[in-house]
């Protein structure tokens, strides 16, 4: 039997969405206001879900405590009121777009979390705009 498990987050960042190889015209063409030299910002929410067995002694697929710490420990401390194309390694070389935003994270937790557990990122970026990443 396995049930899927998920913990909500939420983090605010900035960033630029640029690819250096196109000229400004090409970048404002692809990318409109998002493509802003000053940068912009979202409130992002995360969801991160984990599919497992049910423990027979705790009842639990994954100790949410657990979960929460481990986000609050590499992601949010991490991403948080960053500027993502400045302030993080991860994004100096990678276009900080909500897929690639998404690929880094669930990249992120699978090296902290048993592969025993499915492990799925949803990141919205707007109410109405989101992601979703599987490893696959």
């Amino acid at each position: 039997m396995k049930v899927a498990v998920y913990r909500k987050e939420h983090f605010n960042a900035a960033h630029r969405l640029h690819n250096p190889n196109w000229s400004d015209e090409k970048n404002q063409e692809i990318f409109g206001k998002c493509n802003n030299p000053n940068f912009h910002g979202h409130n992002y929410e995360l969801i991160v879900k984990l599919v497992g067995p049910v423990d027979p002694e705790t009842g639990y697929v994954f100790d949410m405590k657990v979960l929460s710490d481990l986000i609050k420990v590499n992601i949010l401390n991490r991403f948080d009121h960053k500027n993502l194309n400045l302030d993080t390694h991860e994004f100096r070389n990678l276009n900080p777009t909500a897929e690639n935003i998404a690929v880094v994270i669930w990249n992120i937790l699978r090296t902290e979390i048993d592969t025993k557990y499915d492990l799925t990122i949803r990141l919205y970026e707007t109410e109405r705009n989101f992601v979703e990443y599987d490893g696959n």
